[in-house]
């Protein structure tokens, strides 16, 4: 009796730390896609702004936003260059900030 009380507890001990690592996976990834949106916003914030492009931030902002654009970075061509990163870069941006919290909530739900 005593050896199937134990087995129980254990049991319990890991449907426990599994939710916890599930969890802290799915912070991982919400986290993530909130850097990735903060990097790509900073970015048309700087450039809307007309930040000088050869300070060092501005140029660190668009060296990391250009890849987190993925496939956004020329969806559409408007001729205004503010326009084009900030319309570009924008959808990018929602894409990682809708991406990452439906890829928790599915990570939360079916780990």
């Amino acid at each position: 009796m005593a050896q199937h009380a134990e087995s129980g507890r254990s049991s319990k001990s890991a449907g426990a730390t599994r939710a916890q690592v599930v969890g802290i996976v799915a912070n991982v990834v919400r986290w993530v896609g909130l850097l990735c949106t903060l990097v790509l916003v900073i970015h048309i914030l700087l450039t809307v702004g007309s930040a000088n492009p050869n300070n060092g931030i501005t140029s660190f902002f668009a060296s990391w936003a250009d890849p987190l654009a993925l496939g956004f970075r020329d969806l559409f061509t408007p001729s205004d260059p503010k326009a084009f990163v900030l319309v570009n870069y924008g959808i990018a941006a929602l894409f990682w900030l809708i991406a990452s919290s439906v890829l928790a909530k599915i990570i939360r739900r079916f780990a």
